[in-house]
């Protein structure tokens, strides 16, 4: 919730839900684990690791998530197979959580012009949420507005779904 409007879209399921990785997924998963695993040690180093986020996500993580996810999710030898399900079952939702924002992005935005207006925001949340009163929608443009110039850049859009009011109260 905005702390100054009191707009809460985390009622509406904006949140990173953990996601329950389907039979498919985790014999995937599985299977970069051990063939990442080389040696059969039973556990993925920083180094594995990254080479495991490779061959999943298509990209190589830098030095500092590695290191976060092995702090987060592994012990002192690394990540065992169920520390590493669990740690690219959370990438996964939140990989899941972009798509959603940028569907919604794009659903808001309905003249494809890559920002969205005050009239925009009034109009999909009108479909959605009819009981919000426009000041309310008002205020909270203008709290997305940053530089004032009448647009939300997804860049903005993004941040105000990510937000988390816990975290900063």
């Amino acid at each position: 919730m905005s702390s100054r409007t009191g707009f809460d879209l985390g009622q509406y399921g904006y949140r990173t839900m953990p996601k329950d990785l389907t039979k498919e997924e985790k014999r995937l998963l599985s299977s970069v684990f051990y063939e990442v695993d080389v040696g059969g040690k039973g556990f993925l180093n920083r180094e594995d690791l990254k080479i495991a986020v490779t061959e999943i996500f298509g990209y190589k993580p830098s030095t500092m998530e590695a290191d976060h996810l092995m702090q987060s999710f592994g012990d002192r030898t690394g990540l065992t197979l169920p520390n590493f399900l669990a740690a690219m079952t959370e990438k996964i939702s939140k990989a899941d959580q972009d798509g959603e924002i940028r569907h919604t992005f794009m659903a808001f935005d309905s003249q494809c012009r890559g920002f969205l207006t005050a009239e925009d925001l009034e109009k999909a949340v009108s479909c959605v949420a009819p009981h919000i009163p426009n000041h309310r929608i008002q205020a909270t443009f203008r709290e997305l507005d940053r530089d004032g110039d009448g647009r939300v850049s997804y860049k903005d859009f993004d941040s105000m779904m990510k937000y988390n009011t816990s975290e900063h109260l």
